[in-house]
């Protein structure tokens, strides 16, 4: 079982990323999907959810609603976690996890720095 992040980058404020989590190893359309970040010297904070199912219904927390889009493809076993107008407060380390059934999977993450 594992997950893989990928995407991540230094960029300037106002910039674009799309961060991207492959899986591997398990049912990957029965599990809720949940986008994690961990800035330095903080605790870590989740900011996306996208849940299992037909529907997907997705979560965002206040402060990256609106500028943080995340999407799901069940054929293809991937969460991509998309980021507008990145601010210097976004910067972290990016996580993929994985909830269903009982388990609970982690990636290594993914670094983002935003700074001019």
């Amino acid at each position: 079982v594992k997950l893989v992040e990928s995407g991540g980058g230094l960029v300037q404020p106002g910039s674009f990323l799309r961060l991207s989590c492959a899986a591997f190893g398990f049912t990957f359309s029965s599990y809720d999907l949940f986008w994690y970040r961990q800035a330095p010297g903080k605790e870590r904070e989740l900011v996306a959810t996208i849940n299992s199912g037909p529907f997907g219904g997705t979560h965002y927390t206040d402060s990256v609603r609106g500028r943080f889009t995340v999407f799901r493809d069940n054929g293809k076993n991937t969460v991509d976690l998309e980021m507008k107008n990145l601010q210097p407060e976004d910067t972290a380390v990016y996580y993929c996890n994985a909830k269903g059934l009982g388990d609970d999977y982690w990636g290594q993450g993914t670094p983002v720095t935003i700074s001019s």
